[in-house]
């Protein structure tokens, strides 16, 4: 079966919250205004409440806290604000996820922290709303949950990569495919932004010479988030090549600067996008 089949099957088990379909109805919208943004993350509740735990973690450190969603849209900005829900619906759709056949807290933590080193070398980089590049982290990999789901015994063969055979390689000579690309056939049927979903797509393509900073960023934090939190398999910087951060001008160092100030955010923000960690309402 191809990663197309499975991600139109998957459409209708795992599904976008409401809000956040009509929050990217408002957004396409050129005559919505800010106040039209903030009426439609009220509506939901879970929206509203994460929207606001978000702006005042440790993602942004602001100094003030921030009590409303109106002042959160003016401080983050509204297409920040829109990924970010984006990546609340995206991990709020797999809230159903049986926990037997992986291991999820380990799956979130290894999304988070790539989410989190996309977003801090884009910012490094000074590329403009550095969100997209954290949602594209935290969903590079949500094509494992959905064969979770369908082919769980397929998935659980995909579990046994080691130092000699990395994930990617192991799915695709199991599947046919790799998780990334079962994502990036997901998230393209929602009709997410295909700023967000190129570099998904992209993402194990490193012997290609793409020039696309997006997909630099995210390959070399795939990498890297791939290493810390499998240390049981990898040694730091196993997987890394070093045209990796050579090529976006990134020293050893700044790798190291990059999953100090990521490691010490990572539970913290994973408390955010782990289904498990949800309030119901």
């Amino acid at each position: 079966m191809k990663a197309n089949d499975i991600a139109e099957k998957a459409t209708d088990i795992f599904v976008l919250p409401e809000a956040v379909t009509r929050l990217k109805e408002c957004m396409d919208d050129s005559a919505a205004s800010i106040d039209d943004i903030a009426e439609v993350i009220a509506f939901d509740p879970g929206l509203t409440s994460q929207m606001l735990k978000v702006a005042n973690s440790a993602l942004y450190r602001f100094p003030n806290k921030i009590e409303t969603i109106s002042k959160a849209l003016q401080v983050i900005g509204t297409r920040s604000a829109y990924d970010l829900a984006l990546a609340y619906g995206i991990t709020h759709a797999f809230n159903d996820i049986d926990a037997k056949i992986i291991d999820l807290d380990k799956f979130w933590e290894q999304s988070v922290s790539c989410a989190l080193l996309a977003k801090y070398f884009a910012e490094t980089r000074r590329i403009r709303e550095p969100e997209r590049l954290f949602v594209s982290g935290l969903l590079h990999n949500v094509g494992e949950l959905v064969m979770v789901s369908q082919m769980p015994h397929e998935a659980k063969r995909c579990l046994a990569f080691n130092a000699r055979v990395s994930p990617a390689e192991l799915q695709q000579a199991i599947l046919g495919f790799t998780y990334a690309e079962l994502s990036a056939a997901l998230v393209r049927k929602w009709k997410i932004p295909e700023a967000i979903i190129r570099p998904v797509s992209l993402i194990h393509d490193v012997d290609n010479g793409i020039e696309d900073e997006d997909v630099q960023i995210l390959q070399l934090s795939y990498v890297l988030a791939l290493d810390n939190v499998n240390p049981e398999v990898y040694p730091s910087y196993n997987n890394l090549i070093p045209e990796l951060h050579e090529r976006l001008t990134l020293k050893r160092e700044d790798l190291e600067d990059a999953l100090d100030i990521t490691n010490l955010q990572c539970i913290s923000v994973m408390s955010l996008f782990n289904p498990n960690s949800f309030i119901l309402y």
